[in-house]
């Protein structure tokens, strides 16, 4: 009987790529894909016999245990929200309840077991713990900035303005791509030699956001600036886009600790695991050069 494999966040960026790198990597394996609703999932997934699109609401115990139902393998995805440790509280109950899941991989963030760590990093530790707990085996996979967050956050501004602003100074970031974790996710889930392993996810090399805007300029064939502002100017423009105070205070702490050169490691295990080495950004801003013109 085949492996039946639970991708949650599989209507957002990494969860649909982890759905997307399955499904066309192993044709012996079926997946359940569960999004906020059966409709989100379906939107971005494509129509495959082997893929079952799933609600599933981490508030509602009724849509976790009927997404839990025949699994075997959990990627576990949580929206990065105050009640994240929460949420994932909520999921590993009904993992122990269910009784039949044996391996979990957890998105993590880079700097997750850092000391004191800033607040997202404590929360995404703080959810590990408990799943190392659980005595279920486990694989944590703690990337870097998405280079995909070009896309999803700038790229609007860049089109219009030509610029894009935020206040990281000039500190250095070894951004990921999400297509790469989605490859790493995928030798976790089926591979046992991954079991009990944290491995931090990072690109090949730590760039600039001044460097990335020079990158983006010569593959989109438009020219890009970045513009450095203060945080007070960030805090305002989040604000008047009705972001709450505490997702504008943690991605303060993520921009103070990019200024301060803590996002600049470098680590090799997308290609110790994958046998290749990371997209580069240069690659990721000619794939999506379209998003930017």
């Amino acid at each position: 009987m085949a492996e039946t494999i639970l991708i949650t966040g599989a209507s957002g960026n990494v969860g649909s790529e982890v759905v997307r790198h399955l499904s066309s990597s192993r044709k012996d394996i079926n997946i359940k894909a569960a999004g906020h609703s059966v409709e989100s999932v379906r939107k971005v997934i494509k129509s495959d016999d082997r893929i079952e699109p799933t609600e599933l609401d981490y508030d509602k115990p009724d849509t976790l245990r009927q997404a839990l139902k025949g699994v075997q393998k959990l990627f576990l995805l949580t929206p990065f929200q105050s009640d994240m440790v929460e949420l994932s509280s909520n999921m590993l109950k009904e993992v122990k309840n269910a009784g039949n899941i044996n391996h979990i991989v957890k998105l993590s963030v880079m700097g997750a077991d850092a000391e004191p760590g800033i607040t997202g990093g404590r929360l995404h530790r703080q959810a590990e713990k408990m799943i190392e707990d659980s005595g279920i085996s486990f694989t944590f996979l703690r990337p870097n900035f998405f280079m995909q967050n070009f896309v999803n956050f700038l790229s609007q501004m860049i089109r219009e303005q030509g610029s894009f602003y935020l206040p990281a100074g000039d500190g250095k970031v070894s951004f990921v791509d999400i297509r790469d974790i989605a490859a790493v996710a995928v030798q976790a889930l089926t591979n046992n030699y991954h079991s009990k392993k944290a491995y931090t996810i990072t690109g090949q090399e730590a760039i600039s956001y001044e460097d990335a805007a020079t990158i983006l300029s010569e593959q989109v064939g438009k020219n890009i600036s970045y513009v450095n502002v203060s945080e007070e100017q960030t805090r305002e423009g989040m604000k008047s886009m009705g972001m709450n105070e505490w997702f504008i205070n943690s991605m303060m702490e993520l921009y103070d600790i990019t200024r301060m050169g803590y996002a600049s490691q470098v680590s090799s295990a997308i290609e110790e695991i994958t046998g290749r080495k990371p997209i580069s950004f240069s690659q990721f801003a000619r794939d999506y050069a379209e998003s930017f013109r």
